[in-house]
């Protein structure tokens, strides 16, 4: 096996670390990656014979690619996260060798980064939805009824942040008995949608309307609160930002340690439809989302309910 100290590659890569130490000012930490996933790249090709830029072959970076992903004697296989690092550091090098006028051709160019795999939404456990919901506001005050009401829509209707800010008293319909009541949501690209709303959020949206949002009305600075439904304490629309707030707070008086945002209680929303029983395509509908496989993303965090349920019933599932 060559030594790769004594081969352009190593000279090349030498010259590139010192380029991303005094012409970038990368940060120590950074650096330090860039030379552990280039160290590692040397050895590879030095194993391949490779001595050269100019002998270094996409087919090359490519098979350095499989190799990470694989792993070795030497090495444990990465995930793709931690590959598409190197492979990105790889390409990095390449591109600045030809810059640099070292060579002439970058192999690397064409070789992409593996994709990262999808992160499974983590949903909050039926229990701390209830103990957030129950936590909204602090007790007592005209705030409060806003926020157990706009945390309530959130989940009951699996409504994104925007869309629920974006909701005028207009879009509000209880029907004639007050049991069959919906939501007009206005998704992405203009999109609406109905979306059937529980009697808890009912509830919470009327004893708001009826005893908070009056008062916020009433303190607004300006001629007309636009119809909005959900206002900041100068009875103008409630912003994205607030309404974020709103939530964390809540988490954190009811003692909820894990992250929370308002897209969690829309995963929550979904997987705890889908443990209910729910069909996938009405639960597609409920998100709006453009495509099935994009809620079926939601199937997977449930796989345990799935593997329970064949063990039970399937006559084949037990040894």
């Amino acid at each position: 096996m060559s030594d790769p100290a004594s081969d352009d590659v190593a000279r090349a890569v030498r010259t590139y670390l010192d380029h991303l130490t005094v012409e970038r000012g990368l940060a120590k930490n950074t650096l330090t990656s860039y030379r552990r996933d280039l160290r590692r790249y040397q050895e590879y090709l030095a194993e391949c014979g490779v001595a050269r830029l100019a002998d270094v072959t996409e087919g090359t970076v490519t098979a350095f690619l499989v190799r990470l992903r694989e792993g070795d004697q030497d090495h444990p296989a990465l995930s793709s996260t931690s590959a598409a690092r190197t492979v990105v550091a790889v390409r990095g090098f390449h591109r600045f060798a030809v810059a640099d006028g070292l060579t002439t051709t970058d192999p690397a160019g064409a070789v992409k980064p593996p994709t990262p795999a999808k992160r499974l939404p983590k949903a909050l456990p039926l229990a701390d939805v209830e103990a957030i919901l129950e936590a909204a506001g602090a007790p007592g005050t005209t705030l409060a009824l806003r926020d157990r009401a706009l945390l309530e829509v959130l989940y009951g209707t699996g409504a994104r942040i925007s869309e629920a800010v974006g909701l005028d008293v207009d879009d509000l319909d209880w029907g004639e008995s007050g049991t069959d009541g919906t939501v007009l949501l206005r998704g992405k690209g203009g999109k609406e949608r109905l979306v059937p709303i529980g009697s808890y959020a009912r509830e919470a949206v009327d004893a708001y309307l009826v005893r908070g949002r009056p008062e916020l009305v009433a303190a607004a600075t300006r001629a007309s609160t636009g119809g909005a439904l959900f206002l900041n304490a100068r009875g103008g629309r409630l912003s994205r930002q607030s309404a974020w707030a709103v939530l964390v707070r809540a988490a954190e008086r009811a003692g909820v340690t894990r992250a929370v945002s308002p897209h969690t209680l829309r995963h929550s929303f979904a997987t705890h439809l889908l443990d209910g029983g729910a069909d996938v395509r009405v639960v597609q509908e409920l998100l709006g989302h453009a495509s099935v496989t994009t809620t079926q993303v939601y199937t997977l965090v449930t796989v345990d309910n799935l593997r329970e349920v064949f063990a039970t019933a399937h006559p084949r599932a037990r040894d």
